[in-house]
């Protein structure tokens, strides 16, 4: 039996895929010079190989040599497509403020519980930021600390053994 002209049946065409194969760091590249962007998540900033959406409807296969961090403002080089800029996307967030004893013992709670923490700035000791989950909302608060929702982009700390720190 001989195939219809054009695709067999069941035959699916792949869409042409910008690849990028490189990261350059917030700063490292002009970065008001984007062919395009990608608006991600904290879960899907932490990636080796990953196909993606860009804001402009292109289609783009993240393809690193090993698992990166992209953090807001980096760049995916695409080759003779361009630079992708990477948008962190706000999420759903509890903010976490307290005196300086009391935010130590709630960073330490949070840490014995290996939750995500992002260190805020601040007047006297800062802030903490977490994803929003209310049954830690409510441990936070029953500790004494005030808890805030925020929408924001998340972009924890990325922990002493990973080599790269903020």
């Amino acid at each position: 039996m001989r195939a219809r002209r054009g695709l067999a049946d069941g035959a699916t065409v792949f869409p042409v895929l910008m690849r990028a194969q490189r990261v350059i760091r917030a700063g490292g590249w002009p970065g008001d010079s984007a062919a395009d962007s990608v608006t991600l998540d904290y879960d899907r900033r932490h990636r080796r190989r990953l196909a993606l959406t860009t804001d402009g409807g292109r289609n783009l296969l993240l393809d690193l040599a090993e698992a990166t961090h992209l953090r807001d403002g980096d760049g995916l080089d695409c080759g003779d497509e361009g630079i992708v800029r990477v948008i962190a996307a706000p999420e759903s967030l509890i903010g976490i403020a307290a005196p300086p004893a009391l935010l130590i013992r709630i960073a330490w709670h949070l840490g014995n519980r290996h939750l995500d923490v992002a260190f805020q700035p601040g007047d006297e000791c800062g802030s903490l930021l977490i994803r929003d989950d209310h049954v830690i909302g409510d441990m936070v608060r029953r500790l004494g600390a005030m808890v805030t929702p925020v929408t924001a982009p998340f972009d924890p700390e990325s922990g002493a053994y990973d080599g790269h720190h903020h």
